[in-house]
């Protein structure tokens, strides 16, 4: 893919995961899944050529493991802003309000401040770091809002009301 596609792929992946984020959306019950789709980035990042800038090495594997790591922090941030609940049929439930779209905000101006800071310095950033970063931030969120979500769960699957 080019790099223009892969910009695509991934504003298109986040801004649709983003969107949902602010209608309730039913935990899938199937929980062993939720880092498929981080996976998926993950492997389109790390088989294209450029991930690291040769003529920068250090710099540019400072650079992406920064962004892992803004990554990996934005996704945590964006589960603990994510409400989780469990209804009364004990189905459970998620949904982010202002606060997690002021977390996501704040991932996205680190990782163009990052990238920045890459130009400045003359390194080369293709897409594979930026979808590495995506990656990380969707591993993050999805599988703490998971752990958050069994927590949710009723002990008995019985609802606490009656």
């Amino acid at each position: 893919m080019s790099g223009l596609v892969d910009v695509a792929v991934i504003a298109a992946i986040l801004v649709l995961v983003l969107l949902r984020q602010f209608a309730p959306q039913r935990v899938a019950s199937d929980v062993r899944r939720w880092w498929v789709l981080p996976a998926v980035l993950i492997f389109m990042a790390v088989r294209k050529p450029g991930l690291v800038d040769h003529a920068h090495e250090v710099v540019s594997v400072l650079l992406l493991a920064a962004g892992v790591l803004a990554g990996l922090a934005t996704g945590a941030g964006w589960a603990w802003t994510t409400r989780v609940w469990s209804d009364a049929s004990g189905a459970l439930w998620a949904q982010g309000g202002k606060a997690s779209a002021l977390v996501w905000a704040g991932g996205v101006v680190l990782r163009l401040a990052l990238h920045a800071v890459g130009a400045a310095a003359g390194v080369h950033q293709g897409s594979a770091a930026t979808m590495l970063t995506a990656a990380a931030m969707l591993l993050a969120r999805s599988g703490l809002v998971v752990w958050k979500a069994q927590g949710a769960r009723p002990a008995y699957r019985v609802p606490a009301d009656e």
